[in-house]
């Protein structure tokens, strides 16, 4: 039995979603070894969305299973109306249960998915909505030129030659130190990176008085949300390592695969740079013993057995 009448009855509007949602995925099980500056870099990532996103959006937290400060820290911002939707998984379910969740769940039109370890920079989301919009065709377009193996851009640079309104450049487009800034942050090595560099090229297309790079990353882009729903349920059985689906997905659907002409994101992997963000106490220690490199990738390879052991399922 119902007593009285239910007051929201009274209410005669509510908020609508904004055509864009900004999407982050979070995972960090503990705060020491790998993950020791993970809540710093964290931190960082979402300080300089807030910063940097003049565009209207809401923003999507989807959580995999992190530990109690993490959680803490984003029910903080949550409350503080920072972020619009925040998602606490209570298993790490992965990046492709995270993507299934989000792409379907996002209220936005647009999703611009990021990973948490992710820099952004002003424009960063404009930028990457115009070349949307200059290229229907446009499947993703991350905030950052790069170069990827042709394997996953065939189909774009098959319909650049092919369509009567774009123009397509081939040449050396992205400077040294942007290619280098971005490569070095996944862990390669300097000498093998200018080697890359100086054995590779770009792909530049204009259309409609707007530019972009072909070549685009799971790591971080903006996509309409009805592209995404074409490629779920992603089938994927562990954690990472097969995140690669969605580019290869794409090419074959015949997507664009697109970036900006300048580096408006910034993969900065599991520990900050000087002058960005809090600096962690080990951010700032002198070299040491363990610091030499066939010492340290020794102990991280341990390191690494030890966490699949206790943490895969």
């Amino acid at each position: 039995m119902r007593v009285g009448q239910n007051p929201a009855k009274s209410i005669e509007s509510v908020p609508q979603p904004q055509k864009v949602t900004i999407a982050v995925v979070s995972y960090i099980p503990f705060l020491s070894g790998y993950y020791a500056q993970a809540l710093d870099v964290l931190k960082a990532c979402l300080e300089s969305l807030w910063a940097h996103t003049a565009e209207p959006h809401d923003l999507l937290v989807f959580d995999n299973a992190s530990c109690p400060e993490v959680r803490t820290y984003l029910q903080e911002a949550h409350q503080q109306g920072r972020i619009q939707y925040l998602v606490l998984s209570q298993h790490n379910v992965g990046k492709g249960g995270a993507w299934n969740f989000i792409f379907q769940a996002a209220p936005g039109a647009f999703i611009a998915y990021a990973d948490s370890d992710i820099l952004f920079r002003l424009g960063w989301l404009e930028s990457s909505l115009a070349i949307l919009q200059a290229f229907p065709q446009a499947g993703m377009v991350t905030g950052r030129p790069m170069r990827t193996p042709e394997k996953f851009y065939n189909q774009t640079l098959d319909w650049a030659r092919q369509a009567g309104d774009v123009q397509v450049e081939n040449g050396s487009f992205i400077p040294w130190e942007v290619y280098r800034e971005h490569v070095l942050s996944l862990g390669t090595g300097e000498e093998q990176a200018r080697q890359w560099y100086d054995s590779r090229s770009d792909w530049r297309l204009t259309r409609q008085g707007v530019s972009a790079m072909i070549g685009a990353a799971h790591f971080q882009f903006t996509a309409r949300k009805a592209a995404l729903a074409q490629f779920l349920p992603f089938k994927m059985d562990r954690p990472m390592g097969q995140v690669r689906s969605l580019d290869e997905q794409m090419n074959a659907a015949g997507y664009l695969r697109l970036a900006t002409l300048e580096p408006l994101v910034k993969h900065m992997g599991n520990q900050l740079e000087p002058g960005v963000g809090p600096q962690t106490t080990s951010a700032r220690r002198p070299a040491r013993l363990l610091d030499l490199p066939f010492i340290k990738k020794a102990l991280l390879r341990l390191y690494d057995t030890i966490f699949r052991l206790y943490h895969s399922p």
